[in-house]
């Protein structure tokens, strides 16, 4: 390419990481080039038809207050939506919906092919250029070399991908579409460390073979949660028609068809054909029955591809045993026993980036210019790579303006915590998040997530106008319902105490103010209103939202507190000086042991709270490193003296 063809960022990967990179990039005024394997298959759902639940509905809201797009989009091409653990506390209660994949896919297309800076090719990019220690383009398939200030890699399972089913060994990233061949080699060529992982899928299956009359019904929540600010709360309803998922569960007749399969050598996880680590959180069939002898039955939803198909996806049957075993114990299931199959289970290997080697910023340290995001750094799941994405695009878009990265913590989102564990722990099994791996989730809930990234949102300057607005307005509202609560007077009357005795609470003696009441667990913010005498209630969003600040107050305030100590360590900066120490002969630090040291070296923690979630980093090692940390600035400011 000429120099006057060099655009600021290219992005490689047209999944939901390389579609979010690509159009904040843009978004952010630079010319961005997103190369895809095939144009048709962008933002694809290749695995289940479902965007959000536990942990990873928060990462979707904190994605859209940041300025991506998978919230909106599946908020309008949502067809079954949920709030996950309802009766639980507020910290996992999350939101889910099934999409109708064709039409998410074509809605997130029509998102990218319509933004202003950004261009699209169809083609297969084999190397990476580098020029001294700076990423400036990658070469393709045809021989072309494509130039860039900024290059973000989302090849999500393309990378080296193998296809197994049975004895059959395919190349490819999902099924029907080629691998990703010879980028592997470049990458490793420039001194990046790559593993080996491996995923899978459900066969589909026709729903008019499925006998739904013996199925339990999953009907959708109304009304339904949302998952984008761009969405009036008052106003907003799904535009697309509900529909019910079925639950059903596997047999003894299932697993005994599984059992004689894996003895008789035809499951591939088992005979040694695949090498890379699954998922644990999501294993494959095969995997759970085997692993898990003493269940007799696992749990199967039969989840709807949308609403102009046949095609059902029956999440919890991940598979790579042969097709004809596939159909057996497909047979055994209830519901399930006259079934047709529409398309075969398989499992998917693919190289992956060892995540350790990234930034905060998920730029790798050994090459500039040079960015990673979604199942490439270890994930798994639309949702993690979603947001990976939108970092990547929102850091090489601040890179290129001589800005700094958008780093968050720990304690301010799950994004923090999800680059931070790969980042400071690497993987070597496929990442998946979950409100368990947040030591802080209870100040890291759905409902705040506007509170916690509203600022960052503002600074990055990526949400719409009419979201940003949404979100002033949201918290402006819940900080005006709190003030209330302090200043409302709740009288005591019979009839005030008749209303406390039918909510199941106990009667009051003395007038007492609104906040004061609203702490009992028994009563809501809508019946607080009404005893004050108030006539209008504030949105269900900020009701809720108060609700829970008000409640767990002193549970919130302790988190916060714990928050504050932990934040000190992670003020602390880690200076290049500290590790010339570390791996001086010389000069080496005293009580060091060599296991640390080079874990120390190999990841290069930026701050000591990061040093400190490392594996195998003991609470001694940490303070020999303050102790140097302090000798270091006491050797500066005496040069700096003199």
């Amino acid at each position: 390419m000429a120099h006057r063809d060099v655009v600021d960022v290219l992005v490689v990967g047209g999944g939901h990481a390389g579609c979010e990179a690509a159009v904040a990039a843009a978004r952010l005024g630079h010319s961005v080039l997103l190369v895809s394997g095939s144009i048709d298959r962008l933002a694809a759902m290749s695995c289940n038809p479902a965007i959000g639940g536990v942990g990873k509905g928060h990462l979707v809201k904190e994605l859209d207050v940041l300025g991506g797009e998978m919230g909106r989009v599946a908020d309008d091409t949502g067809i079954h939506f949920r709030t996950l653990n309802e009766s639980r506390g507020p910290a996992v209660r999350a939101t889910r919906c099934q999409s109708d994949m064709d039409r998410y896919a074509a809605t997130m297309k029509r998102v990218v092919t319509t933004t202003p800076n950004l261009r699209l090719r169809q083609d297969d990019v084999v190397g990476l250029v580098v020029q001294g220690d700076r990423a400036v383009g990658v070469t393709t398939r045809h021989g072309e070399t494509l130039r860039a200030r900024a290059v973000i890699l989302t090849t999500g399972t393309f990378l080296g991908g193998l296809l197994h089913r049975g004895s059959d060994k395919v190349p490819g990233g999902r099924a029907g579409e080629a691998p990703s061949a010879g980028l592997s080699s470049s990458l490793a060529s420039h001194g990046l460390q790559l593993g080996r992982l491996k995923t899978g899928t459900c066969p589909r299956i026709d729903v008019r073979t499925i006998d739904l009359s013996v199925l339990e019904e999953q009907r959708p929540d109304t009304p339904a949660p949302r998952f984008s600010l761009d969405h009036a709360e008052a106003s907003w309803t799904p535009p697309l028609a509900q529909v019910s998922c079925f639950l059903t569960r596997t047999t003894k007749a299932t697993h005994d068809v599984i059992h004689d399969a894996v003895s008789s050598g035809r499951s591939p996880l088992f005979n040694g054909s695949i090498e890379g680590k699954g998922p644990r959180y999501c294993p494959s069939l095969e995997d759970k029955v085997i692993r898990f002898p003493d269940k007799d039955s696992h749990l199967i939803f039969l989840e709807p591809h949308g609403l102009d198909t046949f095609e059902v996806y029956p999440n919890g049957l991940s598979t790579s045993l042969p097709p004809d075993v596939q159909l057996a114990f497909l047979r055994t299931i209830p519901g399930l026993n006259d079934v047709e199959v529409t398309r075969w289970g398989y499992a998917v290997e693919y190289d992956y980036v060892e995540p350790t080697q990234l930034l905060p910023s998920l730029q790798t340290r050994a090459i500039a210019g040079l960015f990673c995001a979604g199942q490439l750094n270890g994930t798994t799941g639309y949702e993690e790579a979603a947001i990976q994405g939108l970092l990547a695009g929102i850091n090489a878009a601040r890179l290129l303006d001589d800005k700094a990265p958008i780093v968050l913590r720990r304690d301010q989102a799950y994004l923090g915590v999800l680059v931070d564990d790969l980042i400071t722990r690497g993987t070597d099994e496929p990442y998946r998040m979950f409100t368990s791996r947040a030591e802080h989730r209870l100040v890291l809930r759905e409902d705040n997530v506007v509170a916690r990234l509203l600022a960052v949102s503002d600074e990055i300057g990526l949400a719409s106008a009419a979201r940003s607005s949404r979100a002033h307005a949201f918290e402006a509202s819940v900080a005006a319902e709190l003030s209330w609560l302090k200043t409302a007077k709740i009288e005591a009357t019979s009839t005030t105490n008749a209303l406390l005795t039918s909510a199941g609470t106990a009667a009051i003696s003395e007038n007492t103010t609104a906040d004061r009441l609203l702490r009992r667990p028994e009563l809501t913010m809508a019946l607080v209103c009404a005893l004050s005498g108030r006539d209008v209630m504030p949105e269900a969003s900020v009701a809720w939202r108060v609700e829970v600040e008000t409640k767990y107050g002193g549970y919130i305030d302790r988190s916060r507190s714990d928050v504050a100590r932990e934040r000190a360590l992670d003020d602390e900066a880690l200076p290049e000086a500290l590790f010339s120490r570390l791996s001086s002969s010389t000069q080496r630090l005293a009580g060091i042991s060599n296991e640390v040291c080079e874990k120390l070296l190999r990841v290069r923690p930026q701050t000591l709270g990061q040093a400190s979630r490392m594996s195998g980093i003991t609470p001694a090692a940490i303070g020999l490193l303050a102790v140097e940390l302090r000798r270091l600035r006491g050797s500066e400011t005496t040069s700096s003296r003199a």
